[in-house]
Formats: structure tokens, sequence, C-alpha cells
């Protein structure tokens, strides 16, 4: 048995060199209008291409391709799966003994095309690829670097490694954006800290690839079914169209920067379309301080406030599920260690701001003057402002289910709207008109008493004579609702986008104010040619 399976291998060794003997001697017959030259030829002409510097030995072919994984210290996830696949001496997907077919040209024809995207074929080893190619097909395998187990191995590895670089890229993006943005601000400010923890910034639900996309994409490429599969992988978002056509059309290094952002965020595969029509729904874009509800034939758009850039408002998707009118802010704890704890024991400012103190665990409320700093930095302790004039969220708030506290609300510092640059929060967003949003979301479900409920409560002049009646009665409350279900819910997109099509159906420009695009830069580089680069 050991004798024969020895002899099998050894003919497996000699075949590519016969296969490919017989490719060479086969094309030039049929080229031939002078008769076949080749037809008293026996099989001693044969005899060169047993030479060892024509056999494949695929044994010693995982060895090279183990040690191309070894020494790939690329670090994208996609690169670490192409690594993971050869490392474990996988059989091979683009090689047989008959050597190499149809399946290369065909992704070599897509990657000629990714410069139409703002891409360098270096990034996909085109020109690498395609000189082993024509050297494997014309069986120049002179040097060691190009002995044909070196060299198949190395297009082997190349081959896979920008296949699923574009698969991956196309399907999915560019760039993982959880990875990208999840990472750049410190959750808290110990710098000595072995375990970095960072702030959420981008909650937005995308597909991300898994082991089962890696499976298909390599299975397809061992079939029949490239083609298709490349074809699959192509982004659908219109947007992403519209874009792509105008970056060739860019003016200048800047503007088509611009565009390749932007671009890349259109490629991620989003569980939602916020540009797919619904009935009704919200979008509040960072950058341009703008928020957008739609109607079905219509749009109100308002001015907004968002976080900082020490305390960005998270990028996310939600539901907005209730209004409360004069509600209580409980402060966040991140605010209260940096603010408020410094006041500790001045009972002054506590009753200035309106601000309570609660223990947590007793639910008692406690004297300003008997609590310290210490005590309301430990988190036993929630400090609250009460509802009403003056609070910080204003008369109004917008609730929808996210893990980060924040929300839509009113503002008591309206002078800020006049501002250009409007990033002043800790993170929730401050609406421009909060009666019109309200009026918004509840529909046709709001009738004209339900309408001057919500403004009585709010301060604001009733339009009702039930409403005027009621405000011109001293003895009453001014306060008729505190809170109000939204149903249906109303779907929430909060979004970064630089360029963005307003509803007019014109693209904008706006100011990179968190840095997310600089970013994005940094990551999508390696991609582009030299001379989009940054000069140093």
């Amino acid at each position: 048995m050991k004798a024969e399976s020895k002899r099998k291998k050894v003919s497996t060794t000699l075949s590519m060199g016969f296969a490919m003997a017989m490719v060479v001697l086969c094309s030039l017959s049929c080229s031939s209008t002078q008769g076949n030259p080749y037809k008293n030829m026996t099989m001693e002409a044969f005899a060169p291409f047993q030479n060892e510097k024509y056999k494949f030995d695929f044994e010693t072919i995982n060895q090279h391709l183990k040690n191309l994984a070894k020494h790939d210290n690329d670090s994208t996830q996609t690169d670490k799966k192409t690594r993971s696949l050869y490392k474990s001496g996988n059989r091979l997907v683009w090689i047989d003994r008959n050597g190499i077919d149809w399946r290369a040209d065909t992704l070599l024809n897509y990657l000629h095309t990714v410069s139409e995207i703002g891409f360098s074929e270096d990034a996909f080893f085109v020109s690498q690829i395609e000189n082993d190619i024509t050297r494997m097909r014309n069986l120049d395998f002179e040097g060691e670097e190009n002995d044909i187990n070196r060299l198949t191995a190395r297009i082997e590895y190349k081959l896979t490694k920008a296949y699923l670089r574009y698969c991956t890229g196309q399907q999915f993006g560019f760039i993982n954006p959880y990875a990208a943005l999840n990472t750049l601000d410190p959750a808290n400010d110990d710098t000595a800290a072995v375990v970095k923890e960072y702030k959420q910034l981008f909650d937005i639900p995308i597909s991300r690839p898994d082991n089962s996309f890696y499976e298909r994409a390599i299975d397809m490429a061992r079939t029949d079914s490239i083609g298709s599969f490349l074809r699959s992988v192509q982004p659908q978002a219109p947007s992403l169209a519209e874009l792509t056509s105008r970056l060739k059309l860019a003016p200048n290094k800047r503007k088509w920067w611009l565009l390749m952002c932007n671009m890349e965020r259109h490629r991620w595969r989003r569980t939602f379309r916020p540009e797919q029509p619904t009935e009704r729904k919200i979008i509040v874009n960072i950058p341009s301080f703008m928020l957008y509800a739609f109607e079905e034939d219509s749009v109100m758009t308002m001015k907004i406030g968002c976080g900082a850039t020490k305390t960005k408002t998270p990028l996310l998707t939600s539901e907005i599920n209730r209004m409360d009118i004069n509600p209580l802010w409980n402060i966040p704890m991140s605010i209260v260690r940096k603010d408020v704890a410094a006041h500790a024991g001045n009972a002054r400012y506590f009753a200035s701001h309106r601000y309570f103190i609660v223990e947590r665990e007793t639910g008692n409320t406690m004297d300003p003057q008997r609590v310290t700093a210490e005590m309301l930095k430990s988190g036993k302790y929630r400090v609250s402002q009460e509802g009403g004039e003056g609070n910080s969220l204003g008369r109004i708030v917008f609730r929808f289910d996210n893990k980060f506290s924040v929300y839509l609300h009113d503002t008591s510092s309206r002078r800020f709207f006049d501002q250009s640059v409007r990033s002043v929060s800790h993170g929730c967003i401050r609406v421009e008109r909060p009666f019109d949003l309200a009026k918004y979301l509840l529909g046709n479900d709001a009738d004209s008493w339900t309408l001057d409920k919500i403004r009585i409560s709010m301060g604001i002049e009733p339009e009702t004579e039930k409403g005027l009646r009621y405000v011109s009665d001293t003895t009453r409350t001014r306060k008729l609702t505190n809170s109000k279900s939204i149903s249906p819910k109303v779907p929430l997109y909060i979004v970064y986008q630089t360029l963005f099509k307003t509803p007019e159906g014109k693209w904008e420009e706006y100011g990179d104010i968190y840095g997310y695009d600089a970013v994005m830069r940094r990551h999508l580089e390696p991609f582009v040619g030299k001379q989009h680069r940054r000069t140093k």
C-alpha cells in the first residue's frame, strides 16, 4: 500500500509538467496553417518536462504557504482570515494539478475596476499576480524565488488575500466602524489602567463578515460560481452610486477624500435603511446640526445641538416611544463627579440650581450641607434637578431605548441655536422647536385639547377656548400632563455624514466636527494610490 501511495504522489508531481507541455504544444498545433508538425512526435519529446523544476509538490507548496502566512503582518480581520486559512494547511483554492484556470482571470477582471471606487490596484496585488501568472503559464521557473512550488504558493496566497479583501470590502465596507470608532475616546481618565476601556460611539446595527461568509467565499472560489458571487457582493445603495460618479470629478484632494469617507459609510450593510421610504421617521445628522422629521410627502427640519467633542453624541438607531413634560433631570455621574461634587456642602448652590440629593439605597432626601464631595463621587447618591422652568432639559424630553441614557430634549438655554457650531451638550440632543416635534410625534392622534394641555404644561400660550379659560383661572395648576406615549413608535436614526443628501435632493457638505472623517481616512489610505495619501 505504501508503494502504491508513493507511486500516486510521483504521478501527481509529474502531471503538471506534462499537462502544461500539452497545453503549449496543442496551442501551437491548432494555430498552424501548415498542417500538424507534431504528428510524428514520440513520448521522448516530453522528456524535458520530467525535470524537477516542472514538478508540483503539494507538500512543499503548503510549506511555502505557511511561511507566507507567518511573515504576513497585515492586521485587518480579512488579512487575518487569509493567514488562518493557510496556517491550517487547507487545500488550495486557485491552483490544482492542471494549473491556473479562468477563475483567476475572472477575479482579476473585477480587481481592474477598483480605481473606479478610488482604490489602487496595488492594494490588491494585481500587477504582482498577473506577472506571476504569466511566468507560470510561460513555464518560466528560473531562479530560486521563482521555482514552480514557491511561485505557485505566492500566486495562491495573493489571489486569496486580494479576493477576500475585495469581497469583504464590497459586501460590508473596507472599514469596521465598531473597531475604528469605538476605540477613540477613553471611558475614564485612568491613564495607568492596564486594560483600557473606551466609550461606545458607534451603536448602529450593521452586518459584519463572519466565518460562514468567509467559508462561502472560499467555496464559491473553488467552484464555477465565483462570477455570480463577485456580482452578489457589489453594494446596492443608490446614494453610493451617486457619490461614486462624483469621485472622478473631484476638483481637489480634500473633496476627493470627503467623497471617499462618505462612500464608505454607504457601503456598511446596515440592518436599516434611513433613505428607504417609510411613513414617518426622524434622522439626526450630527455634522449638519439638523433634525429631519419625515412624513409621506413632507419633511420638517429644525436645528439641533449635540454633544461636545469630549462628550460626543453616540451614533445609534432606536424608536421614540414617550415624551415627558417638565421632567426631572437625573444628573449623570460623570457630571456629578466633574462639576457638582465641587459644590458639596453649599446649600445655596443646590437651591439656586433646584438640585436635590437622594440616597439610592434608602430613597431619603439628603441635606446638601451634610453631604461631602467624596459621598457624591461614591455613586451611592443621586443628584436630580426639579422639573419645570429653568430645568436643563427644558420643558419636554423625548425618550427612546438606548444604552447611553441620551435623549432628545428642550433646553433652558436657547441662544446657542443662533450659533453655527452647536456641539455643546454632554451627549443628549437639544431640539430647536420641541413643541413642533411633540406635535409631529403624536401625529393624527393629537386633538386640539391634547395639544393645548401640552402647551399649557410647557408654559406656552394655548390656542383653544378651553385652554384659554383654563389658564385664566389662577386657582388651577399649569401642569395638565406629565407623560405621553408615542404609538406607533417613530424610528430615530442618529447618523454622521459630512456629505449629506438633503430632503430637496441636494448634496451638502458639512464640517468633520468629531474628526471621524480623519479616522476613516487613516484606515482607507492603505487602499488608495500614493497620489492621495498624506505627504509627510
